[in-house]
C-alpha cells in the first residue's frame, strides 16, 4: 500500500515548497482536487520542484473540459514530469455541471464518459503512433488533426507499476466514483479508481470492488492492473471527529451517494439530510450522523496506533491510501513522515 498526500487549497506560489516537503515525508503521490482552484496548473509546479513523486488529479471534473483539451494538458503534463502524471477524472453531479459549470448534463453520464477516455486515447495514440484520428461516438466525433496541431510523441517508456497496467499506456486514467456503474467502467478500461471518501470498508469490498472485478472479468483484465486509490477520513482528536462528522453528513446528504447509506440499511437518514441540505440547513445535517454511522466511515484511534490501524483497514482494499486531511508542511511533519514510513514498512 502506497501513502498520498492531498493538495491543500493553497496559492500557484505556496505549491513547489509543498510539493518538494511531500517528496522529502516519503509520500509516493500528491493528489490535487477541483474544488477552489483549477486542478492542472498546481502540477505543473509541482512536477519541475520534485523528481520521484508522482502527480495527478483526484479528481478534474471531466463534464466541464473536451476530450481534446484533456489530452493536450495531460500530454504536457506527463512530458514535463518524465512519465509521473496521472489523469484522474471524475463526473460530478447533475447540478454542478449544469449551474456551475454551465454545461450540458448527458443522458448517460457512464456512456459519456466512456467516450471521453476512448477519445482522448484516440488522440495520444494519433500523436505518439501517427494514427489517424477517426473517432466517433454518440457525443464525440474526432477526425481533424493535421501536423501543425500535432504535438508529436512523448519520449517516455511505459511504467511497469500497476498504475499503468494497461502496457501501452504512457498515461495512465483514474476514474472517480460512489456507485457500480463507474467502478466496472474502470475495470473495464482505465488504470485506476479512485474511491470516495465516503465509504465503508465493506461497502468497498462487497460493492466497489465486485464492480471493478466485474469490469475487469468483462475485458479479461486482471486485478493488478487496475489500481483502487482510496481517500479515508481518519480522526485521532475530538476535533477532527467532530470536522469528519460534519463532512459525512454533507457528502451522505446528496442523492447520487444514498446507495452508501442504502447499503447499511440508512436510507431513512439520507431521505432527512436531503432535505436539510435543500433548505441549507447544513447546521442540522452532523446530528444525523451517529457514533455507530461514523465509525463505519471514519477510523477513530490515536496516533501511535493509525498506521497499524490504516493497514488493517484497508489491506486488500487499497493499493494507494490518502487521508481526508491536507498535507500542510511545518505542521505535523513528524507526524507525516513517521505515518508513510510506517505504512510502507509493512
Amino acid at each position: 500500500m502506497k501513502l498520498d498526500a492531498a493538495l491543500p487549497p493553497v496559492q500557484l506560489k505556496d505549491v513547489p515548497a509543498l510539493a518538494k516537503a511531500a517528496e522529502s515525508m516519503g509520500f509516493d503521490a500528491l493528489w490535487t482536487t477541483e474544488t477552489q482552484h483549477d486542478p492542472f496548473l498546481p502540477l505543473t509546479l509541482a512536477a519541475e520542484h520534485t523528481t520521484d513523486l508522482k502527480v495527478g488529479t483526484a479528481i478534474a471534473v471531466a463534464f466541464a473540459r473536451s476530450p481534446a483539451t484533456l489530452a493536450y494538458t495531460a500530454w504536457d503534463l506527463a512530458a514535463q514530469s518524465n512519465g509521473r502524471f496521472i489523469l484522474g477524472l471524475g463526473t460530478q453531479v447533475k447540478p454542478h455541471i449544469e449551474r456551475r459549470f454551465g454545461m450540458t448534463w448527458p443522458e448517460s453520464p457512464v456512456g459519456k464518459l466512456r467516450e471521453q477516455i476512448l477519445a482522448i486515447r484516440a488522440l495520444w495514440d494519433t500523436w505518439q503512433n501517427g494514427t489517424k484520428l477517426n473517432f466517433r461516438g454518440e457525443y464525440y466525433k474526432l477526425t481533424l488533426m493535421s501536423p501543425f496541431f500535432n504535438p508529436g510523441p512523448l519520449a517516455l517508456t511505459p511504467d511497469p507499476s500497476p498504475d499503468y497496467g494497461r502496457g501501452e499506456s504512457l498515461i495512465p486514467i483514474y476514474i472517480a466514483g460512489v456507485n457500480t456503474r463507474l467502478a466496472q467502467l474502470a475495470g473495464e478500461l482505465c488504470e485506476g479508481f479512485h474511491a470516495h471518501p465516503f465509504h465503508s470498508p465493506r461497502y468497498l469490498r462487497e460493492v466497489v470492488i465486485k464492480a471493478i472485478e466485474q469490469g475487469l472479468e468483462k475485458e479479461r483484465r486482471n486485478r493488478k492492473e487496475v489500481s483502487v486509490s482510496v481517500s479515508a477520513f481518519v480522526a485521532t482528536t475530538p476535533e477532527e471527529i467532530e470536522s469528519a462528522r460534519a463532512q459525512i453528513s454533507f457528502y451522505a446528504s446528496t442523492p447520487s451517494y444514498h446507495a452508501v447509506l442504502d447499503f447499511h440499511g440508512w436510507s431513512g437518514v439520507a431521505e432527512k439530510l436531503s432535505a436539510h441540505a435543500s433548505r441549507g440547513e447544513w447546521d442540522a445535517m452532523p446530528a444525523l450522523i451517529t457514533d455507530e454511522m461514523l465509525s463505519e466511515f471514519c477510523l477513530m484511534t490515536t496516533s501511535e496506533k493509525l498506521a497499524a490501524e490504516l493497514k488493517s483497514r484497508y489491506t486488500g482494499l487499497a493499493d494507494r491510501l490518502t487521508l481526508y486531511m491536507p498535507f500542510v508542511p511545518g505542521e505535523r511533519d513528524e507526524w507525516w513522515k513517521n505515518l508513510a514510513g510506517n505504512i510502507k514498512t509493512g
